[in-house]
């Protein structure tokens, strides 16, 4: 039994079959990859976890818990935090500020913006978010306006963001997308950093199999709406249908 079990999950959109019987099992503490073509279902699939679809048919269960008919921010309650694909940072705030968003919502349950007015009265909760910025490399970034930084150190904070909740289970949704190869491995690094770190589950959605191949214990291969294969890293590279249907002859594996 795996900390999330997707069962028999399926979606349509109207006539359009999203997802079709979908089965997967992330294990704990590991790093499971799933990737795909373009119209795979990966991100169908993957707001099904996060609350922001209910699946037409099947199961999905959280460390024993479903979450199913559960809203997003009560499935963060749970312990699962994703990061998007485009960072989901407040841009006109400073990095400080941001990580104090999901400290009062990690302590409250909930959160409103006025309380960012008088945060300098929580100590506790400030110590807290300058030693996660300390652990990610930003704590010198702590006052700078979000907006202003690069994609990469965006990406970072949001990380951070996410990992001050205290999560069991990390979701990214193609998290180096836009990302000058630089700033992706230092993505990678910040990942592997983190796995290291933390008692912690990862499940990753990516096109770039430099960050796949780096970083994942298991892969599983959405084609059409449906599991194709789930194997090690190794095999997958080795499989050719998948490597001439999915990862294409212009990616190196």
């Amino acid at each position: 039994m795996g900390i999330l079990e997707v069962k028999g999950v399926g979606k349509r959109f109207g006539g359009l079959q999203a997802l079709g019987n979908v089965n997967l099992s992330v294990q704990e503490n590991t790093v499971h990859a799933i990737i795909g073509p373009n119209g795979a279902g990966k991100s169908t699939l993957l707001n099904c976890l996060v609350g922001k679809l209910i699946p037409d048919e099947g199961s999905v269960t959280f460390a024993g818990t479903s979450v199913l008919g559960k809203k997003p921010h009560e499935i963060n309650q749970l312990g699962i935090s994703r990061v998007f694909q485009t960072p989901e940072i407040f841009g006109d705030l400073t990095v400080m500020e941001n990580m104090m968003i999901p400290c009062f919502a990690k302590r409250d349950g909930a959160f409103r913006m006025h309380a960012i007015e008088s945060m300098e009265a929580e100590t506790d909760l400030i110590a807290k978010a300058e030693a996660m910025l300390d652990d990610v490399g930003m704590l010198d970034k702590r006052d700078m306006i979000a907006s202003s930084m690069s994609r990469g150190d965006k990406r970072r904070l949001e990380i951070a963001m996410c990992l001050v909740q205290e999560p069991k289970l990390l979701l990214l949704d193609e998290p180096t997308a836009g990302m000058a190869r630089a700033d992706t491995n230092n993505t990678i690094a910040l990942l592997k950093e983190i796995k290291e770190k933390r008692d912690i589950t990862i499940a990753i959605i990516e096109h770039d199999m430099h960050v796949v191949f780096s970083l994942a214990d298991r892969i599983t291969v959405l084609a059409q709406g449906t599991p194709l294969v789930e194997d090690t890293p190794d095999n997958i590279k080795g499989n050719p249908k998948v490597k001439e249907a999915y990862l294409g002859e212009t990616q190196q594996v």
